[in-house]
């Protein structure tokens, strides 16, 4: 498989970005999806000076961890939403990475309904655009009250019409807000899958339980099968969101993370 293994680091959500560089390069990775959620996991931030964002920068470098995309999630059905999005477009651009992800909704409780598909995308090609100019790719990820499967974005995408936006596909997300499991839903849609969130499920399908990869009941074997199958050659950003009351120290989060490239390895 060509697809490059990466970390997510809202894997590391209460903790520092320094704490995620150092998961990440005790588990062998090379790369890493850097969370910028306002208000939820702020790794980096739109507003950061140059100073700071070169000493994040550097962080990484001596680290040998290169940044391959970011997590700069915003709702975008609002103007508010938007102009934050394009703040972390800017932001994308400033560290080099290659993609953007984001949902329609809030990053948690969304409960919007989204009446008007056509506004939306022509909200989606109008960011879509302000991102390829700087030479990034959005993904709007598998996520929320509205497209909560791979097929249900891949169908949006048809309609935005652009090579430079498709579907973040999380694995797990599409169990708890598509109600669907990834092994029909990723064949369907893999086709304009830009990044994946290679993300484990246990218990029910609306239990917020989210595991080392290996640890849950998801079948990554499968999942990679398809991969091959459809010349899917999207990043694996490693994502472990555990369960509602969190890991109990950072060294539960190290062990996760190494646990689960470890279980990819055997499998790729």
């Amino acid at each position: 498989m060509d697809n490059a293994l990466c970390l997510n680091s809202n894997t590391y959500h209460g903790f520092e970005l320094a704490d995620a560089v150092a998961g990440a390069r005790a588990a062998g990775l090379e790369f890493i999806e850097i969370a910028a959620v306002r208000g939820h996991t702020e790794h980096l931030r739109a507003d950061m000076s140059d100073d700071e964002l070169a000493s994040a920068l550097q962080l990484l470098r001596e680290n040998g961890i290169r940044p391959l995309g970011l997590s700069g999630h915003a709702n975008i059905m609002t103007e508010e939403g938007r102009a934050s999005f394009r703040q972390n477009i800017e932001l994308a651009e400033r560290i080099g990475a290659s993609y953007i992800v984001t949902g329609t909704g809030d990053t948690h409780d969304d409960e919007d309904v989204i009446e008007d598909e056509a506004a939306l995308v022509d909200i989606l090609r109008d960011l879509t655009a302000y991102a390829a100019e700087r030479g990034i790719r959005v993904a709007l990820e598998t996520h929320g009250n509205n497209y909560g499967t791979g097929a249900s974005i891949r169908d949006l995408a048809t309609k935005v019409g652009s090579d430079d936006f498709g579907v973040n596909y999380d694995t797990a997300n599409v169990i708890f807000y598509g109600d669907v499991y990834p092994y029909d839903d990723l064949e369907q849609s893999a086709d304009r899958v830009l990044g994946i969130h290679l993300k484990d499920k246990a218990g029910e399908p609306r239990e917020w339980n989210f595991p080392a990869i290996g640890d849950g009941d998801l079948d990554f074997g499968r999942i990679f099968d398809i991969l091959r199958r459809t010349a899917c050659i999207a990043p694996l950003s490693i994502e472990i969101e555990f369960t509602a009351e969190g890991p109990a120290s950072l060294d539960e989060v190290h062990a996760a993370v190494a646990r689960s490239v470890a279980t990819i390895a055997a499998l790729r």
